[in-house]
């Protein structure tokens, strides 16, 4: 065909030849194309379809991390709120009672002086009786005997004395009584140590 085409003097039209090749192309061919899409393109590219959904894997991905992360902080945060709740009640006991063991003191030292009214003195030990009575019932024990062990987590000592008669690192009399509610301790015992 190119041939007749130079001796009649024409030139031969460019798009002739992929014509004829696209023309050749079976139906056979375009078949198997389409049952393998990827070996019809070219190495390196890659569908459109399989990008959008590697893209959206990825993303979702990223999101569940996300979200898992989020929960984790919110469940840190439950559990953080919550021992910072549990904790705040015993300490604003702790607190108030503190407030109200130098009224104790001055109850207990005021029965301690001798009085000739037996009324009013019977009178003062009910309310301090009383205080005491609401104190148990918060959980407060008073620390501090004499005759006990003595202890740095529990008791001040404020003066030594060397005794034979007591037995070594014990409490030897007690200036002021401590007081704790569980674990905590409210006030610290006055005491002098012994040996």
């Amino acid at each position: 065909m190119a041939s007749n085409e130079k001796k009649n003097g024409k030139k031969p039209q460019e798009g002739s030849e992929s014509q004829e090749i696209k023309e050749k192309v079976t139906p056979e061919a375009t078949a198997a194309e389409a049952e393998d899409p990827v070996s019809s393109q070219t190495p390196g590219q890659e569908l459109p379809v399989e990008d959008e959904a590697v893209r959206l894997r990825e993303e979702m991905d990223a999101l569940n991390e996300r979200l898992l992360r989020l929960m984790a902080e919110y469940d840190n945060y439950r559990k953080r709120t919550a021992r910072e709740k549990d904790a705040i009640y015993p300490d604003a006991v702790a607190s108030t009672v503190e407030k109200f063991l130098p009224v104790l003191d001055n109850f207990q030292r005021a029965l301690e002086a001798p009085c000739t009214d037996e009324e009013f003195k019977k009178g003062m030990s009910m309310i301090c009786d009383g205080l005491v009575g609401v104190l148990t019932g918060l959980g407060v024990e008073a620390i501090g005997q004499v005759g006990e062990e003595f202890s740095p987590n529990l008791h001040n000592a404020v003066m030594h004395i060397d005794d034979e008669n007591l037995g070594k690192n014990v409490v030897a009399q007690v200036f002021q009584k401590g007081y704790r509610m569980g674990d905590k301790v409210i006030r610290y015992a006055m005491v002098q140590q012994a040996n």
